[in-house]
């Protein structure tokens, strides 16, 4: 098969462990884990930590995401760390802008985006702790090292953290302790600059004493709350007891089939277990493959299929603490025959809901059979776009995807957690992993995952291809296409659909292919690394003799 692209990375493999992230150092971290004998929990945790340093404008503590597990003894949870309202978070907090739907989800004075009333719950630091707690081989202090390094001494600038830094410079350039991150002594990082982090150095070290406790509850948690107290428009809402009262929930992934494989990802709040089996059902059965990859014919139909499942998620999507999400229904075999004369169908749909794009992904495998694959995110790039003074935390701005009118499916409600594309996802076959994959991108996740799992099984594409592919996507209104599917534009459009040529589609997808040994890959569209451990230790009872080796036994 011809493939209308050509890779820009290369993969890695290796039989003693697989670790890929969307930072260099972030994969180094997680790799020095498990040379020191730790699993892929404790590489997970450890390079999560380490990105909070290096991709501060994606991930840090005081966020939100998930964790998908899977133990070598078939134990599988996913460690539900997304951020909440809090207590004093009430329906009526924010007011709104606008009905278009452009501006749907924008509140007056950017209340809910920029700044401390803007700033949810987090539950990133609690979720890798606990993870950790239940799966982790290392002291959890040992973890933290990395980050500690990486923020004390510092790291290089890429071109990916400098664009997002100029994106948003007059909002990071307001708040005084983020100018000082991202514009020391008044200028402006540039890629290859070094950015140092000794605030957050010493708040890495408090964590790495008293773990989740110092921001839940602890100094680091006064810190934030206290920051929350501006005494004008934007105070934020947030308290200690908030802080205090947080959990993680773990939750049983879900279970699809596609063509001989088990497809299992995270339940609700997060949409993709759902709607990725849900959008499998309907494309199994066509003849993807004889369709070929990237034909009108292919395209067309992933379009529809993912136009439907978002049909779906407008209709029923919510955290199931407070809204009953027929799972069953949706990923069943005869709902899809249901949905399958809506294909061709096509009806314009208001965009539901808002999922910042900025965030991080990890997969990671040892070499005794624990796979994570996890997502998380501090929202939108540089979160609240403030650093908490004297501590170098960047918190999140997670409140920006509640509908800011009361009566609402997205109002919000104290304890509420909002839906989540966020896609860890697992594949096996026989109940054997086969692949893990999970990307970056917003409410463009869950279908680029779709779209990288069709690749692997019904286009035959190795890992590497399969996550540097390129995409389409739409919820309804516009289709987006990446750039080497613009031959087939003028196709799309004939069939009745409203083209449009993006230059990416979501963020940096990675993944682990399983078999006689794993194979890592990252694509392109992040600074996306693969690190992996072959070789590995001397043989039981090796000696090195400098002298001479002993005399062999003799023969009786």
């Amino acid at each position: 098969m011809t493939l209308p692209f050509t890779c820009d990375k290369t993969p890695a493999s290796g039989s003693g462990g697989m670790v890929v992230t969307n930072h260099p150092m972030g994969s180094a971290a997680g790799v020095e884990m498990l040379a020191a004998g730790g699993n892929a929990v404790d590489a997970a945790v450890a390079a999560l930590l380490t990105l909070t340093v290096v991709e501060p404008m994606m991930v840090g503590i005081a966020g939100g995401g998930l964790s998908h597990v899977r133990m070598a003894d078939g134990t599988n949870v996913v460690f539900d760390a997304l951020s909440l309202a809090g207590a004093a978070m009430r329906p009526d907090i924010y007011a709104p802008v606008s009905d278009e739907p452009a501006r749907y989800m924008d509140a007056e004075g950017r209340r809910n985006m920029v700044g401390a009333s803007a700033v949810a719950v987090p539950g990133n630091l609690k979720g890798w702790c606990d993870m950790h707690a239940l799966f982790g081989a290392l002291p959890f202090a040992d973890l933290v090292e990395p980050a500690i390094r990486a923020a004390a001494r510092g790291f290089t600038v890429t071109h990916y953290l400098a664009g997002a830094i100029n994106e948003f410079r007059g909002d990071l350039l307001a708040d005084p302790s983020m100018a000082a991150l991202v514009a020391p002594g008044g200028r402006v990082l540039q890629p290859g600059d070094r950015m140092v982090m000794p605030d957050y150095a010493e708040s890495l070290r408090l964590i790495q004493r008293e773990g989740a406790a110092a921001l839940h509850g602890g100094a680091l948690g006064q810190a934030l709350v206290d920051r929350m107290a501006t005494g004008g428009a934007d105070a934020g809402y947030l308290t200690l007891d908030d802080l205090r009262a947080y959990r993680v929930e773990e939750r049983t992934p879900l279970v699809g089939t596609y063509r001989g494989y088990e497809v299992i990802g995270p339940p609700p709040p997060a949409s993709s277990g759902v709607h990725i089996p849900q959008m499998l059902n309907l494309l199994e059965r066509f003849d993807v493959a004889g369709m070929g990859f990237g034909s009108v014919e292919s395209l067309h139909l992933m379009a529809e299929v993912i136009r439907i499942a978002f049909i779906d998620r407008r209709a029923f999507s919510g955290d199931p603490a407070f809204v009953d999400v027929p799972v069953e229904r949706l990923m069943s075999k005869a709902h899809a025959a249901e949905c399958l004369p809506m294909i061709g169908q096509p009806a314009t749909l208001a965009p539901f809901g808002r999922e910042s794009a900025d965030t991080t992904h990890i997969t990671i495998a040892d070499k005794d059979g624990n796979i994570v694959t996890a997502t998380h995110t501090i929202n939108g790039l540089f979160g609240a776009r403030f650093v908490v003074p004297g501590t170098g935390i960047i918190p999140n701005n997670y409140m920006s995807n509640f509908d800011p009118r009361p009566g609402k499916a997205l109002s919000v409600v104290p304890g509420k957690r909002v839906p989540t594309s966020m896609a860890p996802m697992i594949v096996t076959k026989g109940g054997a992993p086969v692949w893990a994959l999970g990307m970056p991108g917003g409410l463009r996740i869950f279908p680029t995952i779709l779209q990288g799992i069709v690749n692997l099984i019904d286009h035959g594409m190795t890992v590497q291809q399969a996550v540097e592919a390129p995409r389409i996507w739409t919820q309804g209104q516009e289709v987006e296409i990446e750039p080497a599917f613009a031959p087939q534009r003028a196709g799309l459009e004939a069939l009745g659909h409203k083209v449009k040529v993006m230059p990416h589609i979501g963020g940096g997808m990675n993944a682990i292919a399983f078999g006689p040994t794993m194979t890592g890959a990252a694509c392109w569209r992040a600074d996306g690394t693969v690190m992996a451990l072959g070789g590995g230790l001397a043989k039981p009872g090796v000696r090195f003799w400098p002298d001479r080796a002993p005399d062999p036994k003799p023969a009786t």
